[in-house]
């Protein structure tokens, strides 16, 4: 069944924006990360332009992870404190990366810094991540009964403004989880992402939060971010297809609780090597359409704002 996006200006397969999202909001619920890592670029593939696939994206990601987070929720696993500290980062990083999304918008840049956000970006963690899953798999068959520390004390830890997050058995600088924020929300707006691809490794190795909470927390935190991302870039940059973001809304909020379910199937080492994996597969497939010839040598690009 093809619908018309009138805001993409192309005509897609609904079914096949339903099944995408179904997908998305399953790895949303599985890993506690929005899942616009693998959407934007999907959106991308069958042919929506990157502008816009990054600004509905960010929709999308709101409703999936409404749907996520309260099935956490009802399991007692949001640190709502520790969410709210990072959303106080992830609104300053939001409006910056909004602001230098329309400006590259502006001077005809915009596909390109997406794409090379992905390949660059990332490709680095995705790989940094899968290697850091697979020596904590080989560790565990060697010592199948050894507990190792997740987190090791760093400069940031002598930071001021210490705080108390109750839930999370933590006492520190309310700093560092802004820094984690900000930079969560600031990917959200240039590449369509929810950020929990950064938060949640962040929470694991930086600020040593129980692995029980990260999942939930993260989520509560893209909720807001995502929401304050797609209001600003169909403000300032027209870049939101209401129709494209209902049709993944669907599909997202179904998967969501099918991956919340399945989420405590995997240890965490195993889920982390999986999702860099999902990473990397979508970085080479970025890095390809890249430096490949494409199918059309010339194409009319319009610069909205101008």
């Amino acid at each position: 069944m093809q619908v018309y996006l009138p805001i993409a200006e192309v005509s897609v397969n609904a079914l096949l924006i339903l099944g995408m999202g179904g997908l998305v909001g399953f790895l949303s619920g599985l890993f506690g990360v929005g899942g616009g890592f693998l959407m934007t670029p999907l959106l991308i593939f069958i042919g929506i332009p990157p502008a816009v696939a990054v600004g509905t994206q960010a929709n999308q990601l709101v409703a999936a992870s409404v749907s996520g987070m309260l099935a956490h929720w009802r399991r007692g696993n949001v640190d709502v404190k520790m969410g709210l500290v990072l959303l106080a980062g992830s609104v300053i990083g939001s409006v910056l990366g909004v602001r230098l999304f329309g400006l590259l918008q502006l001077l005809g840049q915009i596909d390109l810094a997406i794409n090379l956000f992905y390949l660059l970006f990332l490709g680095g963690v995705g790989g940094l991540m899968l290697v850091e899953s697979v020596r904590s798999m080989l560790r565990q068959r060697r010592s199948p009964g050894q507990r190792r520390k997740l987190h090791k004390h760093g400069w940031f830890h002598g930071l001021p403004f210490k705080t108390r997050f109750p839930k999370s058995r933590l006492y520190i600088s309310a700093l560092a989880p802004i820094a984690i924020g900000a930079l969560g929300g600031f990917l959200t707006a240039i590449m369509g992402i929810g950020g929990g691809f950064i938060l949640v490794p962040a929470m694991i190795y930086l600020l040593g939060m129980p692995a029980s909470l990260v999942a939930g927390t993260s989520l509560f935190q893209i909720i807001f971010t995502t929401a304050l991302v797609c209001f600003l870039q169909a403000l300032q940059n027209q870049t939101v297809d209401v129709l494209l973001a209902l049709l993944l809304l669907a599909g997202g909020v179904i998967g969501a609780q099918f991956g919340t379910h399945a989420s405590g199937r995997l240890r965490g080492d195993q889920a982390r090597a999986l999702l860099a994996t999902l990473v990397l597969i979508i970085c080479v497939k970025v890095g390809f359409d890249l430096i490949g010839t494409p199918a059309d040598l010339f194409t009319v690009a319009m610069r909205r704002g101008g």
